[in-house]
């Protein structure tokens, strides 16, 4: 169970992530850096209580129009080998020392515990409450359909990130969530045309109005 602390961080996560950005091919802000407010999430434990999972939902007011970005982070207290390109930044966690926040989608712990709610084998919990289940945050995958658990090679677009398997299975994170109209009870969510799985969660949007949206689509391989 991850345990959500009480405590300063240098710098925020919102300023760490107002940095990193307008680096991304999916930002939708202003040339010199967006103007960020928390509008929901939710996180992921680590089995082995190591790595800090976090879906951050944020919006953005400094464009034409407001944009809402879904940000996974992962939280390490050493450097993550290989991830270079993946590091969001640094920061000084006032319980936990130093910890090395990274773009989660190419963290391997966080896509294997993504690939796991997906499953049925790991649960949504709340972002600020230790050891509270999240349940704005449903996923669903078809039965007899295995989620693979070998997706990698993390790629931006425009539209967001895809994660694919050796058989060609992928997994798609929605970095820009539109509203899907009016909220919908978790229990009406459905899984997407075509797709074999999926993530729904919920934020509130720029005047405080609650809405959902697909955060996450696992589609097919070859021979599925």
């Amino acid at each position: 169970m991850a345990v959500v602390h009480r405590t300063v961080l240098k710098p925020t996560k919102l300023e760490l992530l107002g940095a990193w950005l307008p680096s991304r091919p999916w930002y939708r802000g202003a040339e010199d850096g967006p103007r960020l407010a928390r509008a929901g999430g939710f996180r992921l434990d680590d089995p082995e209580g190591e790595v800090g999972i976090e879906f951050i939902v944020a919006t953005d007011t400094s464009g034409p129009r407001p944009a809402t970005y879904l940000l996974p982070l992962t939280y390490r207290g050493a450097p993550l080998d290989g991830a270079e390109d993946a590091l969001v930044g640094t920061m000084e966690h006032g319980v936990l020392g130093r910890r090395w926040a990274y773009d989660g989608c190419h963290d391997p712990v966080l896509v294997a515990q993504l690939t796991a709610l997906i499953a049925g084998r790991a649960q949504a919990q709340d972002q600020g409450i230790s050891d509270t289940p999240d349940p704005e945050v449903t996923a669903s995958h078809t039965d007899g359909t295995a989620v693979p658990a070998d997706l990698a090679d993390a790629a931006d677009d425009r539209d967001g990130t895809v994660l694919t398997a050796p058989d060609g299975a992928t997994l798609r994170l929605h970095r820009v969530l539109e509203p899907a109209g009016d909220a919908p009870a978790p229990a009406s969510d459905e899984t997407p045309a075509g797709a074999v799985g999926h993530v729904t969660g919920a934020w509130e949007t720029a005047d405080g109005t609650p809405a959902r949206a697909v955060f996450a689509v696992l589609r097919p391989g070859a021979g599925a």
